[in-house]
């Protein structure tokens, strides 16, 4: 296991029209477990599951695609739900999570992670709520310098409050973060006065290794200090369903990573062109993959590479 994710399990109810949903497990954290397990790296998975009915279905799911669940807490507090519509413009979400498990994620005392875990992704609603967004923070804290960790805001402004103190907090955040992934309306809602450029340099120069900015049709871009920007374009798919996107992409990133040899928070910055790029390639892949399918719903390996034209 090279891979660790830390975050949010819920279960998503997708919009069929008018009042008409059907249930997907979801949570950007517990997605991007499930696409990590599919495109080749099992990973530790790291969150509190209700003990009813939706957060059993969250486990079995889990443990069916291959996550290691040896640090997953249970609770009678219920599941956090979430419900999706889809319109021409964009996703609405309304998310129920308030004295849920995964909120209350509090373990005492911290777990640690095993030797040889070289990726930790953190992000998302878990850092929205307490205790789960202290816990998160302490245990980024406690393995800072020994992974490479991978920070996935996954802003959803209708549950912030107060988005000035939301910003103040994420810069803490990205201070302890070697990868940012995050998609183009995060980048502008955390950095609303600085172009998309302007606001990966600011990151950038807080210690930010690389920052990967996703713009869905329009693809991908990295930045580095002193690097010209990568750009990886969105590949042409029929897309059903964007949900789960950004989590695969943020799986294929961390995956393609280990398959290029680079796993130290130095090789992000170190590594060649080419070798981002077939990273970037396969994260794009991957993440145009699910949109083929309804909800998260992350593609295999052979498939990516396949779709590629790396594989048979």
């Amino acid at each position: 296991m090279r891979i660790a994710l830390i975050g949010e399990a819920l279960i998503d109810f997708t919009g069929q029209g008018g009042l008409t949903f059907e249930g997907h497990p979801g949570g950007s954290p517990y997605n991007t477990a499930v696409a990590c397990a599919r495109l080749g790296q099992p990973p530790y998975y790291l969150t509190q599951l209700s003990t009813d009915l939706f957060g059993d279905h969250l486990l079995r799911y889990l443990v069916q695609n291959g996550v290691d669940t040896r640090f997953v807490l249970r609770s009678a507090a219920p599941s956090t739900v979430a419900f999706v519509e889809h319109t021409p413009e964009t996703n609405r979400y309304a998310f129920y999570a308030r004295g849920s498990a995964d909120g209350g994620y509090a373990p005492r005392p911290l777990p640690r992670l095993p030797a040889g875990t070289e990726f930790l992704h953190f992000g998302s609603i878990s850092l929205l709520q307490e205790p789960s967004a202290s816990s998160i923070s302490s245990l980024v804290a406690a393995h800072a310098g020994r992974t490479v960790m991978v920070f996935d805001p996954n802003v959803r402004p209708t549950l912030i409050p107060d988005l000035g103190a939301f910003r103040a907090r994420c810069a803490g955040w990205i201070a302890q973060t070697d990868l940012l992934k995050l998609s183009e309306e995060d980048a502008r809602l955390l950095a609303p006065d600085a172009s998309l450029s302007e606001a990966a340099q600011r990151w950038l120069g807080a210690g930010v290794k690389a920052v990967v900015i996703t713009r869905g049709a329009s693809g991908a871009e990295l930045h580095r200090l002193g690097r010209a920007v990568l750009q990886a374009p969105a590949p042409r798919v029929n897309v059903v369903d964007t949900v789960g996107a950004g989590d695969t992409f943020s799986a294929g990133l961390s995956v393609g990573l280990i398959d290029g040899g680079v796993t130290r928070a130095g090789d992000l910055l170190n590594a060649s062109d080419a070798c981002w790029q077939s990273v970037l390639d396969f994260a794009a892949a991957a993440a145009a993959l699910n949109c083929t399918r309804a909800g998260a719903d992350p593609p295999r390996r052979a498939e990516v590479l396949r779709f590629l034209g790396r594989g048979p």
